[in-house]
């Protein structure tokens, strides 16, 4: 800096000299560094600033016309210094241009610093060449000073010591462009030299956790270990610092409420070796002591304590007495939030601390009750209004109610209309009028779904097509400004299907669904109707063509319940099959027909949090479907009919009743890990022993559950790790059950798909006879697969499995190593 004002003032001292040799020669009196002379500015001008404002420079300066200076002096010194600091300029020059009596005219000779006309990278390969390029503050366009270089250095090294690259060596050089004025072409050489691991994590002054206990604590911070590949080993400041957060948390939850980690050092033991050591202080254990309430008169201090959860002489833990007060879903907090207590405030105060035992004193606030005021809906750009808040529990004038939020905002997940992740309500109290407004923000998104696929089933290729609309709204079918392209936002659900080989097979339905019949309750109506086909692949004019038709529909009406509690629902339906067979040689009888009228209930609850990636809740559902028992009511001997193999008459119209119960349970197990259960049971039962079991409306037990054709009303199971099938008894499948347990983890929870992985154990079996029934006597498989939910595609997912037990009356094909495709839900 030294040489540099001394360059400033041999250049003042030589601007003087050679101004006074010029062709106009002003009475300059002589330079004298021993007596130095004082000048009034009279003028300043500038040369060189090119785009920058000259007045702005002037003023950075610190001179200003009127001004008195010496020279030599200070000031023009500490101007030029100013100047520097800018990091604007690569050469600062300050001389005068005339002087006349004491009146000195200055000009602010500047060159700018080059700017960047391209950056060239060196060092960096593959996929890191767009990330350093990002990251890095050095663009083309910008000025090249030093701090913008050192901010570059300092950017880069964060990034590749992420990565583990602690001995990264960042490097510029400077090549002047000449191709543009005063411009530089930046070439940064990285070299990332090896990367960089933890050798070892050295703990001491842990006698509560071993050392193996608290390396598992650490997530993200791992001591290098030849079998962990699933995890790097890397030093990384800020996890470090959330991972010794992690141990803190351990050892509270254990009563150890004065811990600390009194120290922890990194350094190299080799090139490309760190190693970690940490010390902990321990401290001593505590435990809960006396509990007193103050504050509260909603309830009484024996109601809190039975919330809280928690008793004296248990461990001390400040973690969980936070989530009892807070965060759990019955916490004590719960209590006043669920009654219009939204400023309720609950403080825990240690009050007395007696050798190992801390007492505590609850200070409640209660506060007034708060009133809903107003209740707004942003952000649903497709679907109506009023589809949104009859979803909702919360109303203007009611009680302010934390668990009508929740409930509401599992309700506007379960519509499929919105991203699950993506709704948020949002409170906004106004204390000194006791009331909140509520705002609820959502994000479309586009549930429609075009299916398009192709199966195998029954020696054959099926291909199907497949449109649902799920947010249709019909009273605008007539709005000609509504179609943009379909009028849409009132829920109503319309779904068109279809299936087919050519000439062997085809088969064709439609459903539409309502969900609010008038639109003031929640009882849903659904209409479908369907017709399938299946020949030998004959012309309808070829003699020996052999068909089997089955037409028919099906009407429902499905309501909530408010008893036993709000989750339930109770649907009945009518349906109507008729099966139509022309010379056809693949069932029980040729020529003729059969009818099956049926009325199906079933009871029901529905619990989960999220439809597309459940995280809590569970749902049951209890059906029955039956026809009404007509060999109860005729004349017919059954017996004489089996003998003549008379199968036309004997189910000329069908009987049966058909019982099935499932359940599906969801609990998280940390984080967004999920344990997932599930069990099923079926039976299909008749009245008439004389005329035995239908041979519609059985259990196929096994496989992927996708067969690809259902011509008898069977239903499909899907076992993983058997073959499509395999598990249904030679003489069909009346009674079954089927167990399940997985344990689901997520990918992606994106509006754009939501993917998961899951590994599951599985088992079940089919009987033909309920005296055959055991529930002990089941084929086990476990597996492992991924399930991926795309708004146009729907669900789809792959499965691995493997079946462990034997059957005996299949090839060795139908059970061990198998792969299954699953497109749409599957209970």
């Amino acid at each position: 800096m030294l040489k540099r004002f001394s360059a400033i003032i041999v250049s003042v001292v030589l601007s003087l000299n050679i101004f006074a040799q010029g062709d106009t020669e002003p009475d300059i009196p002589p330079f004298d560094y021993s007596d130095p002379s004082s000048y009034e500015i009279a003028n300043i001008t500038v040369s060189g600033a090119n785009h920058l404002n000259e007045s702005t420079i002037i003023q950075l300066s610190g001179l200003d016309v009127g001004q008195n200076i010496q020279i030599p002096g200070d000031r023009i010194s500490e101007a030029i210094d100013k100047l520097w600091k800018q990091e604007l300029f690569s050469d600062v020059s300050i001389y005068a241009t005339k002087i006349e009596n004491n009146e000195i005219w200055l000009n602010i000779q500047l060159q700018g610093n080059p700017r960047i006309s391209e950056v060239i990278l060196k060092g960096v390969k593959g996929t890191n060449e767009d990330k350093v390029t990002e990251k890095a503050p050095a663009k083309a366009g910008l000025q090249l000073t030093e701090n913008l270089l050192n901010n570059t250095r300092n950017i880069l090294r964060e990034f590749y010591y992420g990565k583990g690259f602690y001995n990264v060596g960042i490097e510029f050089i400077e090549k002047p462009d000449t191709s543009m004025v005063n411009a530089s072409k930046l070439i940064i050489k990285v070299n990332k030299d090896d990367r960089v691991k933890i050798k070892d994590i050295n703990i001491t002054g842990n006698t509560l956790f071993s050392d193996w206990k608290i390396r598992r604590l650490m997530d993200d911070t791992k001591q290098k270990v030849f079998f962990r590949f699933w995890k790097a080993s890397r030093y990384q400041p800020d996890k470090f610092e959330s991972d010794k957060q992690k141990i803190i948390e351990a050892y509270k939850k254990e009563g150890f409420r004065d811990v600390k980690i009194v120290s922890d050092s990194v350094y190299f033991v080799e090139n490309d070796r760190l190693q970690l050591d940490m010390e902990i202080a321990e401290g001593e254990r505590y435990y809960f002591g006396n509990i007193d309430w103050v504050g509260n008169t909603q309830y009484s201090d024996q109601q809190l304590a039975k919330a809280l959860k928690i008793k004296k002489g248990n461990i001390y833990n400040e973690i969980l007495l936070n989530k009892r007060l807070n965060k759990a879903q019955d916490a004590v907090g719960n209590l006043y939030l669920d009654n219009g207590y939204l400023f309720y405030q609950c403080n825990p105060v240690e009050v007395d601390l007696k050798n190992d035992t801390v007492d505590l004193e609850m200070r409640i606030y209660e506060g007034e009750q708060a009133h809903v005021d107003e209740v707004s809906i942003v952000g649903n750009t497709k679907t109506n209004e009023h589809v949104i808040r009859r979803e909702l529990y919360t109303k203007p004038g009611q009680l302010f109610n934390k668990s009508r939020i929740v409930r509401s905002v599992r309700e506007l997940s379960q519509l499929g209309f919105f991203n699950p992740e993506k709704i948020q309500p949002t409170p906004s109290p106004e204390p000194s009028t006791g009331t909140v407004d509520l705002e609820y923000s959502v994000e479309e998104r586009s549930n429609d779904q075009i299916k398009i696929s192709g199966g195998w089933g029954a020696g054959m290729i099926i291909g199907s097509i497949g449109l649902t609309l799920n947010n249709l709204s019909v009273r605008n079918i007539f709005n000609k400004d509504a179609w943009k392209p379909l009028p849409t936002g009132d829920g109503e659900s319309l779904s068109i299907n279809a299936r087919s080989n050519g000439r062997r097979y085809q088969s064709y339905n439609i459903s539409f669904t309502e969900p609010w019949v008038g639109g003031k309750r929640p009882n849903s109506l659904s209409v479908s109707g369907f017709h399938s086909l299946r020949t030998n692949g004959l012309k309808t004019s070829n003699p020996d063509r052999e068909s089997i038709q089955i037409s028919g529909g099906s009407v429902s009406l499905s309501r909530r319940l408010r008893w036993p509690d709000d989750y339930f629902s109770l649907s009945h339906s009518i349906s109507f099959q008729h099966y139509e067979l022309n010379d056809w040689s693949g069932f029980l009888f040729s020529n003729g027909g059969s009818n099956n009228f049926s009325i199906s209930t079933k009871f029901s609850r529905n619990s989960v949090d999220n439809p597309l990636y459940s995280r809590n809740g569970s749902k049951f559902s209890l059906g029955l479907q039956f026809t009404p028992p007509y060999s109860l009511f005729n004349d017919e001997n059954y017996k004489k009919l089996h003998k003549q193999n008379d199968d036309q008459k004997l189910y000329d119209w069908i009987e049966y009743h058909k019982w099935t119960f499932k359940y599906e349970w969801y609990t998280q197990v940390w984080g967004d890990l999920v344990f997932h259960s599930k069990a099923q049971l079926g039976y299909l039962g008749h009245y008439n022993n004389e005329l035995g079991p239908s041979p519609f409306e059985g259990f196929n037990l096994g496989g992927d559950g996708m067969t690809g054709y259902n011509f008898y009303g069977r239903e499909n199971i899907a076992l993983r790790g058997y073959s499509n099938n395999s598990l249904t008894p030679p003489d069909g499948g009346n009674v079954y059950d089927k167990f399940t347990m997985e344990l689901r983890y997520p990918i992606s929870l994106k509006r754009s798909a939501t993917i998961y992985g899951l590994a599951f154990l599985e088992g079940g079996n089919a009987w033909n006879k309920i005296e055959n029934f055991n529930p002990y006597e089941i084929n086990r498989s476990a597996g492992f697969g991924v399930r991926i939910f795309l708004p146009m595609l729907g669900l789809m997912g792959i499965d691995w499995g493997y079946g462990f037990d034997t059957i005996p009356t299949k090839n060795k094909d139908a059970w061990g190593s198998q792969f299954h495709f699953v497109m749409g839900r599957q209970f």
